[in-house]
C-alpha cells in the first residue's frame, strides 16, 4: 500500500465518520422537530378555548361600550334640556324682576313716606301735649 492508496482510504474513513456523525446530528435535529411540534399542537389545544373566550369577552365588551354610549347619549340629551330650563327660568326671573322692580320700589318708597309722616305726626301731637301741659 503506497501513501496516495492511505491517504485515500484514510480520506475514505474519515468521510465515514464525518457521514455517520452527520446523521447522528439529523436524527437529533428530526427528534427535536417532532418534539417541538408535539408542543406546539399542544398549545394550540390548550390556547384555542382561551381564543373562543376572548373573543366572547370582547363582544360583551363591545355591547358594553356600546351601552354606555348610549347612556352618555341620553345624558348628553338630558343635560342640554337642564341648560335649556335653567336659560328659560333665568330669562323668566329677569322679566319678573324687571316687571315688579318698579312697583315694589314705588310701594316700598310709599310705605317708607307714609311711617315718616306718621311719624312726624305723632311728633306734633307730644310736642302740642306737652305745650298744653305746660301751659295749664
Amino acid at each position: 500500500m503506497t501513501a496516495g492508496e492511505l491517504a485515500v482510504v484514510l480520506a475514505a474513513v474519515l468521510c465515514c465518520i464525518g457521514f455517520a456523525a452527520l446523521i447522528v446530528v439529523l436524527v437529533r435535529v428530526l427528534d427535536t422537530m417532532r418534539g417541538l411540534q408535539d408542543e406546539v399542537r399542544r398549545l394550540r389545544d390548550e390556547t384555542e378555548p382561551l381564543m373562543h373566550e376572548l373573543r366572547g369577552s370582547v363582544q360583551e365588551a363591545g355591547l358594553v361600550v356600546a351601552e354606555a354610549r348610549d347612556d352618555l347619549e341620553r345624558f348628553d340629551n338630558l343635560l342640554g334640556s337642564a341648560e335649556a330650563i335653567s336659560d328659560a327660568v333665568a330669562g323668566g326671573s329677569r322679566v319678573v324682576r324687571g316687571a315688579l322692580s318698579a312697583p315694589m320700589i314705588k310701594t316700598v318708597a310709599l310705605a317708607s313716606g307714609t311711617a315718616k309722616g306718621a311719624q312726624r305726626l305723632r311728633r306734633r301731637e307730644r310736642k302740642q301735649m306737652r305745650g298744653r301741659s305746660k301751659a295749664s
